[in-house]
Formats: C-alpha cells, structure tokens, sequence
C-alpha cells in the first residue's frame, strides 16, 4: 500500500473540519486522501486501493460509481437537475414516492422529503407532535426512545439520542426524552430475556404517561451507533400493539437499517406475519406509523432523506387553515437528482440484489468464521444480514484501540471504523465469497498488528 497524496492531506486538515473528529488528533492521524471509487474499492492518488467495508458510513449500499445509478443521474441531469417541490412537481419524486409505498404494502405513502437523517427524524417527531394538536390532543408532546439510541445529531434528533459522547455537550438546549430499557444487547444468548424485561418496562411506561407521549422512536432490530447492539424482530411487533393499545405513535428509524441491508427492504419486516413476504399478510395495525429512510437510499451518491406515513397522519393535517399543515421544508426537498437515484437504487433491489443479501450474509459468516471464529481477543460475535459485529475483549484493547486497528486496517488494504472496542463490518451489498474470505483475512491482519 502506498501513502495517500500529502499535499491533499495538508491541504484538507488546513481548510476542512472533519466530520466526528478532534482535528488536533487529526493531526498525528491525518485523514485518508481518495481519488475514485469502484465497486466495494476505494483509491487514493497514487493508485493504493482500500475495501471499504463500512460503505463509507453505511452509504455506498452497491458499491461505488455502480454504473445503473450513475447513468439514472445523468440520464436526470440532462433533463431537471433542480426545481422546487413546495407548488411544483416531478417524475422522479412522484415515483419513488410510489415504488415506496408499495413496499410498505401501501399501508405507508405520502412521502415527505428532505436531505439527510437527522433531518427525517426530526420530520417525523414535528409530525407526531402536530398530528396530536391538530386533532385536539395537545397535552402529548413527549417522545420515548431507547436506551443507547442514536437518531442523529441536529438539537431535536438529539432530543431522541442516548448516546452520551454526541449529546452531552448540548444537553442544556435539547429537550428531554423519556429513556426506556432497551432490548439490544451484544450477546444473542441474551437477546430473549432483555427483550421480555424492555417490553414490561415499555408497557409500565405507556401505561403511566401515554396521555403526555407522542410517539415511541427506535431503531428496528439494531442499534448501530450504540455499539451495532441487536435485538430480535418479536420486540418490534409486540412494541407496536402496546402503541396501539395506548393510542402512541411508533417511528420506525430505517436510516441505517432500511433498504436491504438485513435482507428485507425495511427492517421492520422481519417483525410482520411470516415476514411480510406476501401483500396480504399484515394490516396496518402491524406497521409503524412512521419509516425514515436515508442513507442507502440513493446508493451513496446524492443527499436524500424522506419520511412515510400512514394515512390517518397525513389526513389530520388537511384543513383550509394553513397553520394545521405541515408548514416545514429544504430547500432542496425532494431535489430530482437523488430522486432519480433512489428509483434506480429500488430498481436494483427488486432486479436480484435484495434476494442475494442471504446468501451474501452467508458467505460473509463463512468467512469470518474461517479466519476469526476461534478468535479469543474477541466476544459477542454478532450478525443480522449484512451487519457484522463482535467486541474486543477489554485485556486486549488498549488505549485508542479504535483508531490503532482503523489505521491499521489502512496498512492492510481495509477501510473500517471501529465504534470503541466494537468492530463492525456492513460491506456494500456486491459480496462474493471470494470478497468475504479476503475481507476476513486482512481484518485478521489489522487485529494481529494491533491487539
């Protein structure tokens, strides 16, 4: 492997603040410098490759420069690259908008746009609250999440994070949330037992105060931020009937979940009838109330971000008084070019992509399991489709293991970014099992080199 181009290096840690960075730290770890992208590679000037096996932040759902989304984009580019949505209209935004509800079974629709994660929670969470003012129950502006959520990082998707190192720092201007136990954990083994303690303390919480609750907002079956923390689908549906029964909104957080990457379009799937494989087997008693989709959405290649519902939400909002409607928006809400993006992104889903996740999944465990299976630095080996994770034990870890095997994975050939001594791996949805089996072979090098 080569060393990135110094002079763009330089130049970067001059001119840009990095995203989730110390910048002072930046300095002795500077940031990697890339050229181009081609399926699951990453390359920097001088020609060094790096299999990104985060997806760059869980993005590049395809890989990168995937030639389908690339010519949707030009084919877009050339015709509308921009107008705005609030009194206009386009193909490109009316069609995701359909290809979407249709895979909500159509029990979720009217597709509200916007730009980026953070943004589509906060939507969601100003919908819920004025869904409730608008019909005559004002008293219920509260939100309920779990413990160790993440839900991005504007002041009102912190308001519904619980991750101290993001939200600490600005507790004072955010509002407070109501912490519930959550029924993600490391080890499977546990996955059943945490779920039955989360779902009593959900119910003693919703019975107590559901009159002042808005809405329930998690993350379906993991909890990626907080560790890549997983839970069994049963507490999504049994969640979703106490919602009902206390008459509390549930917001589906997809953006790390959502499209594919558990082997179902939404997580939230895996929790309906026989796993929502067939159009009439769930109403819509069984579906959240509200899916937030980011992310993947556009295959990594433009900002996008939207908000379903179903429609009892959007029919509260219409009326002749302007005040009782959804008076929010982005100045590039529902921009063509992502739209015509996500469209080819669905479009490569449902054309074989989405059914090859399990055996992609599959060859992923195999190899891991190869290389790494008989590991004793490491514990709480954990998977759900194309989300991979496992902890090092602490004896093993080190100061600043993180960014000692994120650099390491470098000097390997590999792009990971570990979340404390947790270390995750969600490859672009390409994999062969000749990719699984390298993959696993340099992540064992980088820990080798480090711990």
């Amino acid at each position: 492997m080569r060393d990135s181009n110094p002079s763009l290096t330089q130049r970067s840690l001059a001119a840009v603040w990095h995203p989730c960075t110390q910048m002072q730290q930046a300095m002795r770890y500077p940031p990697l410098a890339i050229d181009r992208g081609l399926g699951p590679w990453l390359y920097d000037p001088q020609g060094g490759r790096y299999f990104d096996a985060i997806s760059s932040w869980w993005v590049n759902l395809l890989g990168h420069a995937q030639p389908q989304i690339n010519a949707a984009i030009k084919a877009q580019l050339d015709k509308l690259p921009h107008t705005m949505l609030a009194g206009c209209t386009h193909e490109p935004a009316v069609l995701l908008a359909e290809k979407l509800s249709v895979l909500t079974q159509q029990h979720l629709g009217h597709a509200f746009y916007a730009s980026d994660g953070a943004s589509a929670v906060e939507i969601a969470l100003k919908m819920s609250f004025h869904y409730w003012r608008n019909t005559g129950q004002a008293q219920k502006q509260r939100f309920v999440c779990l413990q160790g959520s993440y839900h991005g990082e504007t002041l009102g998707a912190l308001s519904v994070t619980d991750v101290a190192i993001f939200r600490s720092t600005y507790d004072a201007l955010i509002q407070k949330p109501l912490l519930v136990a959550s029924p993600a954990c490391a080890n499977m083994h546990e996955q059943a037992p945490r779920m039955a303690a989360a779902l009593q303390a959900l119910e003693q919480l919703l019975h107590a105060q559901h009159a002042s609750i808005a809405a329930v907002i998690l993350e379906p079956l993991v909890q990626c931020a907080g560790g890549m923390l997983m839970y069994l689908p049963a507490y999504l549906a049994a969640a979703r009937q106490l919602c009902n029964r206390y008459a509390v909104h549930l917001i589906a957080d997809e953006i790390a979940v959502g499209c594919g990457r558990t082997g179902q379009f939404f997580a939230w799937q895996h929790s309906l009838p026989e796993g929502g494989t067939t159009a009439t087997v769930a109403d819509a008693s069984h579906w959240p109330d509200f899916i937030t989709l980011s992310k993947g959405i556009t295959g990594g290649t433009l900002p996008l971000s939207l908000v379903l519902c179903q429609d009892p939400i959007y029919e509260a909002f219409l009326s002749d008084d302007a005040a009782r409607g959804f008076l929010h928006s982005h100045s590039y809400t529902g921009n063509p070019l992502a739209c015509a993006a996500a469209v080819a992104v669905i479009d490569l889903l449902q054309g074989g992509v989405l059914a090859s996740v399990a055996q992609q999944s599959r060859d992923l465990q195999q190899g891991l399991q190869a290389a790494l299976g008989q590991d004793e630095r490491l514990e709480n080996i954990r998977q759900i489709g194309l989300i991979w994770a496992c902890d090092i034990k602490p004896q093993y870890a080190g100061e600043h293991f993180s960014e000692r095997l994120h650099q390491a994975g470098r000097r390997h050939e590999l792009l990971i970014r570990p979340i404390g001594r947790s270390i995750y791996l969600m490859p672009p949805m390409l994999l062969t099992p000749s990719h699984a089996a390298w993959l696993a072979q340099a992540l064992k090098a980088a820990l080798d080199e480090v711990a």
